[in-house]
């Protein structure tokens, strides 16, 4: 069975999405990697990125306009929204609760994955 291949982003890919990131990684379900939408972000977003997903998780709504204004020549996977403002660091207990709670349950209920 193949498995997805998951991207999640927010807006520097200091916190959130390395977080969500680092919690997944090792998840028999799917792949994960991480990205932002910033040009300051540690590890910025690419065209090879959105093409390897099959699933796009963002934090914030603004993200996914990003994204679907900087990438609309491409064919883009499903952006799904998770918000979750950027009032986290990294790793920090009440994030990953959110993050767990919020992409598994878009996976169970909308991807049965």
């Amino acid at each position: 069975m193949h498995k997805p291949n998951i991207l999640v982003v927010c807006g520097r890919n200091k916190k959130r999405s390395r977080t969500a990131e680092y919690i997944f990684k090792n998840d028999d379900r799917f792949n994960i990697r991480s990205a932002g939408v910033s040009p300051k972000s540690d590890r910025k977003i690419t065209e090879n990125d959105l093409s390897w997903a099959n699933l796009v998780f963002v934090m914030e709504t603004s993200q996914r306009a990003r994204i679907w204004d900087l990438y609309r020549h491409m064919e883009l996977p499903d952006i799904e929204v998770l918000h979750i403002p950027d009032d986290y660091e990294f790793m920090d207990e009440e994030l990953i609760e959110l993050l767990m709670d919020r992409i598994n349950h878009t996976l169970h209920s909308t991807y049965q994955i």
